[in-house]
């Protein structure tokens, strides 16, 4: 059975891609922002331990799943499972075209106005992906992708058919 972890930072194409992934090979679909936040003002992260807790027993009831996120710290409790990892690296602006012309996500903003609310603060974050030193960062990402023993492969354009 096939168990995928895609990960990258935000406006790298992850959510497309597992939603290709779940679509096309009907892979249930977890997507890492869903449990990873508790809400309050400002955002702050769950316990680790909680949301691992919860992507344990999503893997439990999911033969064949993808996850994704850009959490690294839970991509390695979910690693130690996969079968596959996707590393999505394109470049920033890239990822801040993405995020620019993203369509509202209502699992996660009230409205699309909402969503838009924090953009300017989403790109201003992700244009500091690569010299961040936290569990988002490209330092992270890399480590993991070394790290992993099995079948993977990195994404550097989200036009993956001309790499």
């Amino acid at each position: 059975m096939r168990k995928v972890l895609i990960f990258g930072n935000s406006g790298s194409g992850k959510s497309t891609l597992a939603q290709e992934l779940k679509d096309s090979v009907g892979l249930v679909h977890l997507d890492l922002d869903a449990l990873a936040w508790v809400k309050a003002d400002p955002p702050q992260r769950a316990p680790l331990a909680e949301s691992c807790a919860t992507i344990g027993q999503f893997m439990e009831d999911n033969e064949a799943w993808v996850i994704e996120g850009c959490y690294s710290d839970s991509l390695e409790y979910v690693a130690t499972e996969a079968t596959e990892l996707i590393f999505l690296n394109p470049p920033i602006e890239q990822c801040i075209d993405n995020a620019r012309n993203r369509e509202w996500e209502p699992h996660k903003y009230a409205s699309k106005a909402a969503q838009d609310e924090n953009l300017e603060m989403l790109l201003a974050w992700l244009r500091d992906y690569e010299s961040r030193d936290d569990v988002f960062s490209l330092s992270a990402h890399l480590q993991l992708y070394n790290s992993f023993k099995g079948r993977k492969v990195m994404y550097t354009s989200n036009n993956r058919d001309a790499q």
